[in-house]
């Protein structure tokens, strides 16, 4: 199933300006394997956030790019060079004093960040990243969306069209409150609006579901050392009736709670153990272990798209694991793998440790 691939992608050099815990620091990555030490605090995830940016000209931890700017100032910059297929690309990010934030390739703005998405193919596995495993659906949506925008354009701009109309479908619902006298055309227009884009998000979820279970399945066998009874399956409303029927069905209630109570924005990726809610009765290896799976899932789907395997962000992923599922982990992403992958931890000697034993070259960066 893994297939051997060039060493076709990866990131040369970052410059930080201003941002997170960084005033002005550069780093250079001479190796595919980077390994970067430090106490907690001194900006290991920082690091990895600024190489996330310049994938997907955001912060992976968090929604405002205000909270990233550097204690007492006004803006940021991050500036990185890039090889893809020999060829080199400059991404710069920057966040203006006025708050307005630029993104560039190669000296080209982007109209809209949308555009970039995709082109350089990152993976991040973080330990707060367990809540697509814990919490509600939504996280689970995100991570499924995350993975088709990096493969599909026209994906992304149906999913940022359809959340739109939701919203201004739901603002509708609200302004009903005092009256039941309504614009039913008005409303007509929104469902009609919210199948064509709704339509084009199941149907893309639907495929890479089946093509993302066996992997899945396979990464948790691996990781985890058992093959244990884990279930994945995709849910929607839409397995059972169209989107426009869905929407018909539940008007009396839409205008009841004033929101939209159908659509794909209630879809969910089910996991289960032993037939159980695996959120429920799941340890924390066990966890871990499908955290990973999923994560390395998602990696294998990109590097087959895009004939080259993205960067892969691993931070501290290593506490609470115990030492046969680290080395399992740490096999495929140093030893199968051939692409560029970063990895921090507080314990250099540890990590030192598991490298050696896998007799790899690496850049070890401490701060």
């Amino acid at each position: 199933m893994f297939l051997y691939l060039a060493f076709l992608f990866q990131i040369k050099n970052i410059s930080l300006i201003q941002f997170k815990n960084y005033l002005q620091k550069s780093f250079s990555f001479s190796e595919r394997i980077v390994c970067i030490s430090g106490n907690n605090g001194v900006g290991k995830t920082n690091l990895l956030d600024a190489i996330y940016y310049l994938c997907f000209t955001k912060s992976h931890f968090v929604k405002s790019d205000q909270q990233n700017v550097y204690h007492h100032a006004q803006g940021f910059r991050i500036d990185g060079e890039f090889e893809l297929n020999n060829e080199s690309q400059k991404a710069v990010c920057i966040l203006r004093e006025t708050g307005k934030k630029e993104f560039s390739v190669n000296d080209e703005v982007y109209e809209k960040f949308s555009y970039h998405i995709g082109k350089f193919p990152c993976i991040i596995i973080a330990p707060d990243d367990v809540q697509i495993i814990t919490e509600g659906s939504e996280e689970r949506r995100r991570f499924l969306d995350s993975l088709i925008c990096q493969l599909d354009a026209k994906y992304l701009q149906n999913l940022l069209e359809y959340n739109r109309i939701l919203q201004q479908r739901n603002s509708f619902l609200k302004s009903l409150a005092e009256t039941r006298n309504y614009d039913k055309n008005l409303l007509l227009v929104y469902d009609e609006q919210l199948c064509t884009t709704g339509n084009y998000i199941f149907e893309k979820r639907t495929s890479l579901l089946q093509r993302l279970l066996p992997f899945i399945k396979e990464f948790y066998s691996n990781i985890a050392c058992i093959d244990e009874p884990i279930g994945v399956s995709y849910y929607s409303q839409l397995f059972q009736n169209s989107l426009k029927e869905l929407l018909m069905q539940s008007r009396e209630k839409d205008l009841f709670s004033q929101r939209t109570n159908a659509g794909i924005h209630k879809d969910d990726m089910e996991i289960s153990f032993n037939g159980q809610a695996f959120k429920n009765i799941a340890s924390q290896g066990q966890r871990k272990s499908l955290l990973f799976a999923l994560k390395l899932a998602e990696f294998e789907i990109l590097k087959q798209e895009k004939q080259f395997p993205p960067i892969l962000l691993l931070d501290d992923v290593f506490e609470k694991l115990d030492e046969q599922r680290m080395t399992n982990l740490l096999h495929w992403v140093c030893i199968k793998n051939n692409g560029q992958v970063f990895i921090t931890d507080t314990h250099d000697d540890r990590i030192k440790q598991h490298l050696a034993e896998l007799s790899v070259v690496y850049q070890l960066i401490k701060l």
